[in-house]
């Protein structure tokens, strides 16, 4: 009598089934770990763990099921008489192994990247696996590798030992292939509804992010985030109509030395003329890797960690309420130079199309200077040298630093301190063709594995971040001690800004407080120190400076020169890859992906996550701000086409 379909009957199905309940169990432990690792940021009660782990459920089969397709589509082919040969379970057997092994890789990794990000894999995830000499490297360097992969296999070894009975396929004589079929083919109709159903936005129920992160799965969010590289701002967030949206943010725009260049009304170009001389001094701007405003005493830190910094602030324009509009490199890169909000997805310095912005190099550019980034590292990462090349930057990376200069170098890059010194030589380079100078440092130091030359502060190299910020701010003064030595110091304006804040997490999509980023303009001689305690944006940084040396020209920056800016129009904008936020003294517009909005309150620079009224005019000022951004990127708004000074005409095609 032929047999009738039992998958439960079967034993060809075991491994299928096994792995997938295991993948089910490691989610539903790694959830609790994290849970507990937040303390008191996600509370526990027993409705909220219900519906947590209910839905981390739902996610980690989701996501299990998806991965292990492979598998069970092998298992329906794999003759009967195969299932008993001795050969095929040793090599199952090790398949398993190695499967086991990756699951409680990601599962580590995960709870690293939740120490470091506050959050389940995401577009910072999918960026890394790009970059695997970096990362992998770093890990290396950060982490005990060997011993952590040597454990892993033996528990994993142990684990399909003990298992093998359940986990190993075994004959089953007398199956049709047909009737084979019918479970693979059940199981991609249930995983398929299940994509079309299921999202990434589905977990988020709950005003606290952790609690929504928690309920999530971090292979299902890393390759929702692949899917997801960037977000159409009209389709996926409340938008107005696109003429609407340009009128009111060219409404918003002007400032009383820059009005509006033209009567179309799709134009942001401005004309910015102040009316004084123009000073064309050299620029210095370093930015600082993950340098939250909080390591600064000024910000309330009793740990000495900055106290070159700390002097600094007392000696040039210190800004106290200054914002990162995003959490990677690359969105401070891209706010610095370009003056641009941040528009959903990634980074403009990662996406094609960026050739021929207008930015901040440009504008030097087509004032006669020499404009460089200088980076420590390899600038391939994040697609940093086709951006800056791109727009009238010459790139100076780790390629130009010679081996005998190095004192010390991680996966990241040469030190800080190697790094300036290669900027010096850029800057006395210029000095001697008699052409003034501006440059835009990228430190790393200041991150993982946090390691540096021995002896040059009181906490030993790769032991802590705090040491990677007590190194770099060491390393600025010593920069800033053997540029005074030059004779070009006395010409020169520096810029010393945070790219982004150590670290994101916080309980709300956008905890306010994770963005507050130090920022310090310091030309003895020129610029009179005091603190600039306005509201503003690290999209303001370009034009505040060009403001500061009355440069004349035409500008589509969508930030503003602070000290052109009446009282009570600051605002600064903060974001995820995925959520948008406008930030004014007392209020936070979130936009989310799913077209949704929240105003919450805001009160001593942290949003305190309750409900703020709603305002209509604030909302459409959000909205427009950032659609009209995208609108002006993906229409040639943005770039150096159709400016009307030779200068930018000149530059324009040319690398």
């Amino acid at each position: 009598m032929k047999q009738v379909y039992s998958p439960l009957k079967w034993g060809r199905w075991h491994s299928y089934v096994s792995l997938l309940a295991l993948f089910v169990v490691l989610g539903a432990v790694l959830r609790a770990a994290l849970w507990l690792k937040t303390g008191g940021q996600a509370p526990w009660t027993p409705v909220l763990a219900a519906r947590v782990f209910g839905v981390g459920l739902v996610y980690d089969l989701v996501a299990g099921a998806s991965l292990l397709m492979p598998l069970m589509l092998f298992l329906a082919v794999v003759p009967s008489k195969w299932l008993a040969r001795r050969g095929f379970r040793i090599a199952m057997g090790l398949g398993m192994v190695v499967w086991v092994v990756l699951m409680l890789f990601i599962g580590i990794s995960e709870w690293i990247f939740w120490d470091e990000f506050g959050s389940r894999f995401n577009f910072i995830a999918v960026d890394y696996l790009l970059y695997t000499h970096e990362v992998i490297g770093n890990i290396r360097e950060s982490y005990p590798v060997g011993v952590i992969l040597s454990a892993l296999a033996l528990v994993a070894t142990a684990l399909v030992w003990r298992g093998r009975r359940a986990l190993l396929p075994r004959p089953d004589h007398g199956v049709s292939r047909w009737a084979r079929w019918g479970l693979p083919v059940a199981v991609v109709g249930a995983v398929s509804m299940a994509h079309a159903v299921v999202d990434g936005h589905w977990k988020e129920q709950s005003s606290n992010r952790y609690v929504n992160a928690l309920s999530g799965d971090g292979v299902y969010e890393f390759f929702s985030a692949l899917r997801h590289n960037e977000l159409d701002y009209e389709h996926f967030y409340q938008s107005l109509p696109s003429p609407e949206a340009m009128a009111r943010l060219r409404k918003q725009l002007p400032t009383p030395h820059a009005r509006l260049a033209s009567n179309d009304p799709m134009d942001l170009t401005r004309i910015v003329d102040d009316g004084q001389p123009e000073k064309h001094l050299n620029v210095v701007m370093i930015s600082v890797e993950s340098l939250s405003a909080d390591y600064l005493a000024h910000f309330g830190n009793q740990r000495g960690l900055t106290p070159r910094l700390d002097a600094l602030a007392e000696q040039g324009l210190l800004f106290t309420r200054l914002y990162a509009t995003g959490t990677r490199t690359v969105r401070g890169l891209e706010a610095l130079s370009l003056s641009l909000p941040p528009t959903p997805g990634q980074s403009i310095v990662k996406r094609p199309g960026n050739a021929d912005l207008f930015s901040l190099g440009s504008v030097f550019a087509s004032k006669g200077y020499d404009t460089r980034y200088v980076y420590g590292g390899y600038g391939y990462f994040d697609n940093m040298n086709a951006f800056f090349s791109a727009n009238h930057y010459q790139v100076v990376d780790r390629m130009a630093i010679p081996a005998e200069r190095i004192h010390h170098e991680n996966i990241w890059g040469v030190a800080d301190e190697d790094l300036f010194t290669q900027a010096l030589q850029e800057a006395d380079a210029s000095y001697a063709r008699g052409k003034p100078s501006f440059m835009h440092v990228m430190t790393t130091s200041n991150h993982r594995p946090y390691t540096y030359p021995e002896g040059r502060i009181d906490i030993p190299s790769h032991k802590s971040r705090e040491g990677g910020v007590k190194y770099t701010d060491w390393a600025i003064g010593n920069f800033l001690d053997r540029a005074a030595q030059k004779p070009w110091f006395k010409d020169t304006v520096f810029v010393i800004v945070a790219d982004h804040c150590a670290s994101s997490a916080g309980k709300t999509d956008l905890p306010v407080e994770r963005y507050h980023i130090p920022a310090l303009i310091y030309a003895p001689g020129h610029i009179t120190p005091a603190k600039v305690d306005r509201l503003a944006s690290q999209i303001d940084i370009a034009p505040t400076l060009l403001g500061l040396l009355h440069f004349k020209y035409e500008s589509r920056f969508l930030g503003y020169d602070l000290f052109d800016l009446e009282p009570g129009r600051e605002r600064a904008f903060i974001s995820t890859y995925q959520d948008l936020g406008y930030l004014t003294d007392h209020a936070l517009v979130r936009l989310d992906s799913r077209g949704g909005v929240q105003t919450t309150q805001v009160a001593d620079g942290e949003d305190r996550g309750r409900a703020a009224p709603m305002s209509s005019s604030q909302v459409a000022d959000a909205i427009s701000w950032y659609q009209g951004a995208a609108w002006a990127y993906h229409h040639e708004g943005l770039s150096l086409k159709g400016l009307r000074s030779p200068s930018y005409a000149g530059l324009a095609g040319r690398r």
